[in-house]
């Protein structure tokens, strides 16, 4: 019987996580139905990258398998959609318009527009996209409509010059998606080569640099491995200094500001926050910048 060769452990790009999509399902879920699906969607993918690093491609397959059964990425970004809904909790971005309207002072009377970076984009009708004096880019890794540029942001080339970078990025509900720790890690330290501080040609605003963060409540204050400490501490290391911050039953929203200063440090996963009905979310932070 031939042996197989084992493959090296490479770190997985978050493009690869994600497995080949199939048809899409009925739009109408209910609440319920829509939160069991993206459980479901997450713990099979945590699986899949568990498998993927010990080499195990029959569990591998398996774990597709299941995903398709499941509808695949379409479905579970079809029940994305669904909570985002006004009848299921609201656009996220709205928040992002309100803080930006407060904190960075944008005027209704300038020309300017600050520049976007939306990572996971599933909508170009949400309120960051309706907004006049934001310019957006969308990407995400399965492109839903046009408007939106299939791209994996570990894989988005780097900025050459302020031109191509942005003054705000905005990652909602889009770090819990990543299956790695590890991963999730690069995903805040590759944000900083993305932002400017360059100014708006033409306006005397102030631009200061900014991340929008969306995370569920339970990652943050119901994990193992990650506390609001934590997360704090993680990203001040960075350069980064909160801003802003609103907690709801389902989610925590904040945005970050970059200021400089970036010294990334190592954070492990260790215990912070003990106990059985803790989740396991965490978020790893190896020495050095991308």
């Amino acid at each position: 019987m031939p042996i197989r060769k084992q493959k090296s452990k490479r770190p997985v790009l978050l493009s690869r996580t994600r497995p080949p999509t199939v048809r899409k399902r009925d739009a109408a879920l209910s609440a319920r139905a829509t939160r069991t699906l993206i459980r479901s969607h997450h713990k099979l993918l945590k699986q899949r990258i568990q498998a993927l690093k010990v080499g195990n491609n029959d569990l591998v397959d398996k774990i597709d398998a299941q995903i398709e059964l499941n509808g695949g990425l379409e479905s579970y970004q079809i029940a994305s959609k669904l909570g985002q809904s006004l009848d299921r909790g609201g656009d996220s971005s709205k928040v992002l318009i309100d803080w930006i309207n407060i904190r960075l002072g944008v005027s209704k009377n300038t020309s300017s527009k600050l520049r976007v970076l939306e990572v996971g984009a599933l909508s170009t009708r949400n309120a960051c996209s309706q907004n006049g004096h934001l310019d957006v880019t969308r990407i995400d890794l399965n492109s839903q409509e046009p408007g939106i540029l299939k791209q994996d942001f570990m894989e988005r080339p780097l900025p050459q010059s302020d031109d191509s970078r942005f003054h705000i990025i905005s990652l909602s509900l889009v770090l819990n998606y990543v299956p790695d720790p590890v991963g999730r890690g690069e995903m805040l330290k590759r944000c900083v080569a993305f932002l400017t501080k360059a100014p708006l040609p033409g306006s005397s605003i102030s631009i200061v640099p900014s991340l929008f963060l969306v995370l569920p409540a339970p990652c943050v204050i119901n994990s193992r491995y990650l506390t609001k400490q934590r997360l704090q501490d993680i990203l001040t290391s960075m350069g980064f200094s909160l801003a802003r911050h609103k907690q709801t039953s389902k989610l925590i929203y904040q945005l970050w500001e970059f200021g400089g200063g970036y010294e990334p440090k190592q954070f492990k996963k260790e215990i912070l926050n003990p106990g059985r009905a803790r989740n396991n979310f965490a978020i790893v932070v190896k020495n050095g910048s991308n």
